[in-house]
């Protein structure tokens, strides 16, 4: 089974969380926190940073690691690494995603989050950044 390594942004603004809606895909529609894969060369912060600015057309600021998530979908299987971040300049755009929303603590789960992600969410809950 192929691995991917991809990053995630928890971006958190006035105490809400950033979620995006997937616009394409085998899981087009599932709810995620952005990002991507990491290219070689790359830490995982900065393909963060990059992986932000082609979806979201923002800079982040990435402040610090929260949670690794590994998932086995069932065509591949993912190592996810989670860091909380702050907008350091621009809003977001949605260049790839169908939509995006500000979740509240008591809005956390009004989504429909992909398997992955809804361990993230567990972390955030566990550490009390949500």
């Amino acid at each position: 089974m192929k691995t991917y390594h991809v990053v995630a942004a928890i971006i958190k603004q006035d105490n809400k969380i950033f979620a995006t809606q997937r616009g394409y895909g085998d899981y087009k529609d599932g709810w995620e926190f952005p990002g991507g894969k990491i290219e070689p060369g790359e830490t995982p912060e900065q393909a963060l940073v990059r992986e932000i600015q082609e979806e979201l057309d923002m800079t982040i600021c990435v402040e610090r690691h929260v949670v690794d998530v590994a998932y086995d979908y069932p065509q591949f299987h993912l190592q996810m690494g989670c860091f909380l971040c702050s907008i350091a300049k621009g809003t977001p755009r949605l260049l790839e995603h169908e939509a995006a929303k500000w979740l509240t603590t008591k809005e956390i789960d009004s989504v429909d989050w992909l398997p992955a992600d809804v361990l993230v969410v567990d972390a955030l809950k566990q550490q009390r950044i949500v």
